[in-house]
């Protein structure tokens, strides 16, 4: 099993209340349901306030890295992740539970 984290930024200047953002997590609230090899799907808004703190988080888990190539290059993933790229950074971690 794998699991695959990812930790959004907002860009500077950029709030979760615009419209723009507020679409980008519907879109990967729903993801998970939408690509079969998704096996555990959790994504919210951070609550914390600390300084190192990411805005947006991503949990969840796939079968294999086979599993975890075809989850990436999914259209609904895809479509989930390209309007983020217009107002945030990311990083990833995929490792084995």
């Amino acid at each position: 099993m794998i699991r695959h984290l990812v930790l959004f930024k907002l860009n500077e200047g950029v709030a979760r209340d615009e419209p723009r953002v507020v679409a980008g997590g519907k879109a990967f609230a729903e993801l998970g349901a939408l690509v079969p090899e998704v096996v555990s799907w959790e994504c919210g808004w951070n609550v914390s306030d600390r300084p190192i703190a990411y805005d947006f988080a991503i949990n969840s888990s796939v079968e294999d890295t086979d599993a975890l190539r075809r989850y990436v290059e999914h259209p609904a993933h895809q479509a989930a992740v390209a309007p983020w790229t217009e107002f945030a950074t990311w990083v990833i971690a995929d490792y084995e539970i």
